[in-house]
């Protein structure tokens, strides 16, 4: 039996390859008022941003509860050799710790592990991925285990957003704050520090916020895979890929749309780049 890699829905890796690599999601809870959904099971990333964009209420999310892993774990000790379980970083989201909680509950049942991947979004999908290929490779819990940790100190993440907006409703932000950005024309760039997101700069424009992801990634060279990000940003994300293709091959730049669960603070336009660096 082959180990089984699971992670949460704020792993934006596209359905595709969540399929081809057997990968099992936990849904974050997205609560618009009174009604609660399931990211990427009853809300989809496009249904989430049109609702976004023209619902008066701001969505709010929560994380998976204990009960919900030791569900799926359940499942997975009955058909695998183990679980390596990838997620985002515990000074972002309670969802390690539900884990966790649910790794102590079944105790004895199958090898469980539970790994910080420290990032979000695309950086945490490029840990998963190269865990999940390596499970599919039929190698034992072990060697995925390392993988996993291995992978996640190669990965850098850095983006932008395009607006302060989602952030400050959210309470993410401070509102005046967001408020001066608006004023100002100035967007924020982001980057991920000992598992927290930190203010890298700002720019007033989103050519320049390209510029700058791409000086990123350029930066970061050799890579072995580029994970795209964007929340209903295609020309821009197609452009970014473009530029990179001058010096990375096409086939290990993925591209994946920010789900619901990290829209909500980050609402339309953002772009960022997640990469594996070489070595």
């Amino acid at each position: 039996m082959a180990v089984q890699v699971i992670t949460d829905s704020t792993a934006d890796i596209p359905p595709e390859l969540v399929k081809k690599y057997n990968i099992r999601a936990v849904p974050i809870y997205i609560r618009f008022g009174e009604k609660t959904y399931r990211d990427g099971i009853d809300l989809q990333s496009n249904d989430f941003y049109s609702m976004l964009k023209s619902s008066s209420i701001h969505p709010a999310t929560s994380q998976p509860n204990p009960e919900d892993f030791t569900g799926v774990y359940k499942e997975y000790c009955e058909t695998s050799s183990g679980i390596v379980s990838i997620h985002v970083s515990s000074k972002i989201s309670g969802t390690c710790n539900s884990a966790r909680m649910a790794q102590k509950a079944l105790a004895g049942r199958c090898p469980i592990e539970v790994v910080d991947s420290t990032f979000n979004s695309g950086g945490l999908g490029l840990v998963v991925l190269a865990s999940a290929r390596l499970a599919k490779s039929g190698v034992g819990f072990k060697e995925v285990l390392q993988e996993a940790r291995h992978t996640i100190g190669q990965v850098r993440m850095f983006g932008m957003f395009q607006t302060m907006k989602y952030l400050a409703r959210s309470g993410r932000v401070n509102k005046t704050i967001a408020a001066a950005s608006r004023v100002l024309s100035v967007m924020p760039l982001l980057t991920f520090h000992d598992g927290e997101i930190v203010r890298a700069g700002l720019v007033r424009t989103a050519g320049k916020g390209i510029d700058r992801i791409y000086s990123f990634v350029k930066n970061n060279f050799p890579v072995t895979e580029v994970n795209l990000v964007h929340s209903d940003a295609l020309d821009q994300v197609y452009h970014l890929k473009k530029r990179l293709s001058e010096f990375i091959p096409d086939n290990i730049i993925t591209i994946s749309q920010l789900g619901a669960a990290l829209g909500v603070h980050g609402g339309p336009g953002v772009l960022v780049a997640a990469v594996r660096r070489a070595g």
